[in-house]
Parts: structure tokens; sequence; C-alpha cells
């Protein structure tokens, strides 16, 4: 039998909506624009201003993410909306300019620079821990307490703390931007040029130009100052080049690729980890197999880099969580030439629309889609590739996924291993995605100390729960 799952999901809208219907729905919850039609057929199409096209069949996406790239560049609503605040970094650039970047920012991620970097995310999950307990019996918000968390890892291995730059102003001004302009507009839906501004970008702009002067000050720092013995990330990007080209990023292009890794390489995980805590405080069952995992594995420390690959269960647990609750759940693409997926015509100019919340949960692909249930992925060459796109997939491929899944397993290790977590009655949180999947309202849990020498409640410490 199913074990029980928490109730919460987005139903999807069953009744064709009209132009201004779709802003607004667009405007509240990106997921309230997916038929409910999409958990059950390859493809759907329709015309909101102008002609788009959703796919959730997993050869077509194929086809858009690798074998047909170039046709399939990211959509102009997703270039509008986040270049103002992030530049042509490598989330934004295309082509010839955006392969110089990955190629010489690959080497920041390579296995051995995320390794080194473990210890920074293993002493986040103590501060977490001693925050949590400082909480006693007061229900803690998991969902803000993840975003510190992550965001004092992201801080640390950004700029080591040398306090050239202030991460949380610059998070909060990219955050700020977000709220204020990084909604769909009605210019984005009709399918205006660019250059027509949107105004709420430019009423959030002063804002956003004085994030970018700060971290270019931070930037031109280092720079003078010279890089660390433990390279930090901006250390490794400033040393980066492309092998091919030699060519290394200005300090514009650095400074953009850093605010990208900033924002996305906190948020995400804060809300892998958010879920991830919402799902097994519902399934104690699934919580106590983790918790005997990484106990036997940690014995009381906190989890290390070294651990990941001993602590399955807990991965599985951080894979299930990004299939249900995809922090990106929805990714678009604008046709370049005719073309063809699923016997439907493309054509140039036509959006196509990634549903990755419902692909993720296609009655065609998952069984018991809605069901949590972490053992799906214990042989995850089982899983369909490009059914499962949590950080996307092709050459475009998340080029932190590496850091974010190390980052996720060590926190949600050293968690799990010290409490446990059970859900506040009446606090269920709402999916709302915007730019990301958010959990609306906070992801509100009791965590109890678990007894023992090493155990939290042991250790005191000061400390406010998020």
């Amino acid at each position: 039998m199913p074990r029980e799952t928490p109730p919460v999901f987005v139903p999807l809208h069953t009744e064709p909506m009209g132009l201004f219907a779709s802003l607004a729905a667009s405007r509240r919850n990106l997921i309230d624009i997916i038929p409910d039609e999409a958990v059950r057929r390859p493809i759907l199409s329709g015309r909101t201003g102008k002609r788009w096209h959703m796919v959730m069949e997993p050869g077509a996406i194929r086809r858009m993410l690798l074998e047909n790239i170039e046709n399939y560049p990211k959509s102009l609503v997703t270039k509008n909306l986040l270049r103002p605040a992030i530049g042509d970094s490598l989330f934004i650039a295309e082509g010839a300019h955006w392969r110089w970047q990955r190629r010489a920012a690959a080497p920041v991620f390579s296995h051995r620079n995320v390794m080194n970097l473990a210890p920074i995310m293993g002493e986040a999950a103590e501060r977490s821990c001693t925050r949590i307990a400082a909480a006693g019996d007061r229900a803690v918000d998991m969902a803000a307490d993840m975003v510190r968390t992550t965001f004092d890892v992201i801080s640390d291995v950004t700029f080591s703390g040398d306090g050239q730059m202030d991460a949380e102003a610059v998070h909060r001004a990219i955050d700020d931007y977000i709220e204020a302009a990084g909604r769909i507009s009605l210019f984005d839906m009709l399918g205006l040029p660019d250059w027509v501004p949107r105004p709420g970008r430019v009423f959030s702009g002063k804002a956003v130009a004085e994030m970018k002067r700060v971290a270019d000050e931070a930037v031109e720092a280092r720079r003078l100052r010279g890089g660390r013995d433990v390279p930090d990330l901006l250390d490794l990007l400033l040393a980066g080049e492309d092998p091919e080209t030699k060519r290394q990023m200005n300090t514009a292009e650095l400074r953009d690729n850093l605010l990208t890794f900033i924002v996305a390489g906190h948020e995400t995980t804060a809300l892998t980890l958010a879920w991830s805590l919402y799902l097994v405080a519902y399934d104690q069952e699934v919580q106590d197999k983790a918790r005997s995992e990484a106990q036997a594995v940690l014995g009381g420390r906190a989890a290390a880099g070294e651990d990941v690959a001993k602590l399955p269960y807990i991965r599985m647990i951080a894979d299930e969580a990004l299939r249900l609750y995809p922090p990106a759940a929805m990714i678009s693409r604008t046709a370049q030439a005719r073309d063809e997926l699923c016997g439907c015509e493309i054509l140039p100019g036509d959006t196509v629309i990634i549903p990755i919340y419902a692909l993720h949960r296609s009655e065609r692909l998952w069984e018991a889609p809605n069901m949590f249930r972490p053992e799906r992925f214990a042989d995850r060459k089982a899983v369909e590739r490009y059914a499962y796109l949590p950080f996307g997939d092709g050459p475009r491929i998340c080029i932190g996924a590496s850091f974010a899944l190390q980052e996720a397993v060590i926190i949600l290790a050293t968690l799990l291993s010290r409490f446990r977590f059970t859900p506040v009655p009446g606090k269920d949180p709402k999916p709302v995605q915007i730019l990301t999947l958010r959990p609306e309202g906070g992801v509100w849990l009791m965590a109890e100390p678990l007894a023992g020498p090493d155990s939290p409640s042991r250790k005191g410490g000061a400390g406010m729960a998020g």
C-alpha cells in the first residue's frame, strides 16, 4: 500500500484560459497556466497572444535540449525578465558567447573543487542545528532556515567571508527586483520586442545598478589582493580561461556570473531542502530510514564531502523532492526555425514550453506520480533521462548541479541525524512559482532533538529559529 503523502500540490486548470486570464494566472503562480491535460498528453498547443506549445514527451524534449538545441534558445520572456539583473551571464547567453563562458567556468565546478568546499557546507549545517535547537518547543519555519543556511554556504564559498562585498545585500536586491519586475507583463504575452519598456523593470533598476556597482568593486579588490591558499569561487573564476581561446572574463562578465551563482547557488538548494523536510515530516517511515542511514555514517558529527556517496537513501529523498517540487518548474524557449515535435508543426517565433512540474507528475511516465516515493531513484539508470529534469539537460544542464546535490545531502543528513521533524497542522505550504517554486507561507515543522551525547539539545548555543 502507498504511504500517506502530503496533500500539497497545485490542481491544474481544466478550462481554456484567454489572454487576460492567462496573464493574471502567470503573475499569480506560473503553475496555474498548466492545463490538467498536460499530465496525460505528450504535447499541447494553443494561442494566447502568440502561438505556444507545451511539450511533455521525453523524445521531443531531447530534441529541444540536445539534438536541435540551436533552434530553441531561451525564450525572449525569460531573457527580458532576467537580463537587467544578471546580464549576459551563463544563464542568459546564447551561442558562441555562452560556449566560451561555459568552457571558462567549467573547471570551477570540478569534483575536486566541489569537494574542497564541503567543509563550509558542514559548518553551515551545524549552525542550522544550533538555531533549530534554540527554538525549543516552538515550530520552526524550515524554508526560512534553509535559505539562511544555504546563503551562509554561498556567501562563504564565493567571497571567503572577506568583507569585500555584502552578499546578503546583493541577495536582497535581486529578490526585490524579482518581486517588482520578475513577473510576466502583458507586453511579454503579446510578444512585444524587448526595447519596449516594462514599467516594473524600469522602476526597480536603481537597486540593481547599485548592487552591480558594489559587486564590481569587490571583483576589482580581489584582483589587486590576489587569491587564497584554498581558492574560493571568485578566485577560481578570476583564474578561469577558455581552454580554446585563452580568453578570461572581464569585470562585468565575472560580476554577472557571480550574481547568478549567488542567487541560483543557494535558492534552488534551499528549496530542495525545505521541500525534502516537508515530505519526510509527513512520512515517518521514510524519515526513520534516512535517520538510521545518517546516524550510522555520521556518528553524531556533521556530514562531510566523503560521506555523500555513503548516504544513497538521503540522496533519493532529495531526488524525489526535486521531482515533486522542481525549483525551476517551467522553462520556455523561442523557436528560431520550422520544426516538428510529436507530429506538431513548430513555426519560427513560437513559444515552446517544457512544464517540468507536469512532466514530473505525468501519468504516462511515472507510477502513482503524486506519491512521495524516494525508492524510485534506487536505480537512477531506470529513470528515463528526459522525463526527469530538475537541472535541465543537454549542453546547458546546470553547471552547479553537483555542488547543489552535495550541499543538499550534507545538510539534510546532518539535520535528520539530530532531529525528528513533524508537521504543524493547518500550516501546509502552497507551491507558488514566479521564477522558482517556493513554499508560500513557509514550511513550519516541529523539530524534536534526539537523545544522545551529541544531540543539539545538549550542546546549547544561541540562535533564533528561521
